[in-house]
């Protein structure tokens, strides 16, 4: 991957063939710091990872998470899980499977996963244009199947949005990276002190994004969720921002703004 601080960072989605696959007496935080470590508990049940059947026998993966929305059917990732200039073609289909751990790679995800009815990138993600002119705006929207007339909410709980404003702050990153050392079967976070890059510090197509530095994830982790107030019991927290870029040992969030609200309502709507 190239640096973050260029202007055309590099994606950590992964196309593959198919057929191949604080202080003294402080309350310890959760989860705990971590630049690429696997999950402490296995699985968090609203997360999960995200496979695009492609042309052509060819599947990407990315990771998402479920969001709180009026449906309970509303799963949130990056928009160029969904197309991007590179490759602006759009999915055949999209399958989502939340806790994933294990199971067999894309071709598990596409025959055990929520299908996608449907998907809203954001409104400034055009395929067209050049990629540093879309990049803030690489977040998306997809709605899921029902499954015996239950929900994906229904069935695992799902994150709260929050838009911006997000400052810096202590923010966990969740994802199945499927590039070495990793291999896409197990979920793994970043967590620490994010740092919110401001104009002068970044490339203009990343300011505005939250960073976590060192962090080692790799491809596969596009789309995962940026968690603040993470409750272990819900498996679920505040969702501020989705993986959008990294490099060899940073990656960097894309923040919601307010209008995010606006296309979660359109595509979660009952």
């Amino acid at each position: 991957m190239t640096s973050t601080r260029a202007a055309l960072a590099a994606f950590v989605t992964c196309t593959t063939a198919l057929a191949v696959m604080g202080a003294a007496g402080a309350p310890t935080p959760y989860p705990p710091p971590s630049e690429g470590s696997r999950w402490p508990h296995g699985t968090v049940k609203t997360v999960g990872r995200l496979v695009a059947k492609l042309s052509g026998n060819q599947v990407e993966s990315c990771s998402a998470a479920v969001v709180d929305s009026p449906s309970g059917s509303v799963v949130a990732t990056a928009a160029h899980c969904i197309a991007s200039p590179e490759r602006p073609q759009k999915p055949e289909a999209v399958y989502f499977q939340p806790g994933y751990e294990g199971e067999g790679g894309p071709k598990a995800v596409l025959a055990k996963g929520w299908k996608a009815e449907s998907w809203r990138t954001a409104p400034g993600w055009n395929v067209k244009k050049e990629l540093e002119t879309i990049l803030p705006h690489d977040w998306a929207f997809l709605r899921m199947e029902k499954r015996g007339g239950r929900t994906i909410q229904d069935v695992h709980g799902a994150n709260t949005l929050k838009t911006e404003p997000v400052p810096g702050g202590t923010t966990a990153t969740l994802g199945y990276p499927v590039t070495s050392p990793y291999d896409g079967e197990t979920l793994n976070y970043c967590a620490g002190k994010a740092h919110r890059y401001g104009r002068g510090e970044i490339a203009a197509a990343n300011v505005g994004a939250l960073a976590l530095e060192p962090c080692r994830l790799t491809q596969g982790v596009s789309g995962g969720p940026w968690l603040r107030d993470f409750d272990k019991a819900r498996g679920a927290g505040t969702l501020v921002a989705v993986t959008s870029v990294g490099s060899d040992d940073e990656l960097l969030g894309r923040p919601y703004p307010r209008s995010a609200k606006t296309v979660l309502k359109e595509i979660g709507g009952r």
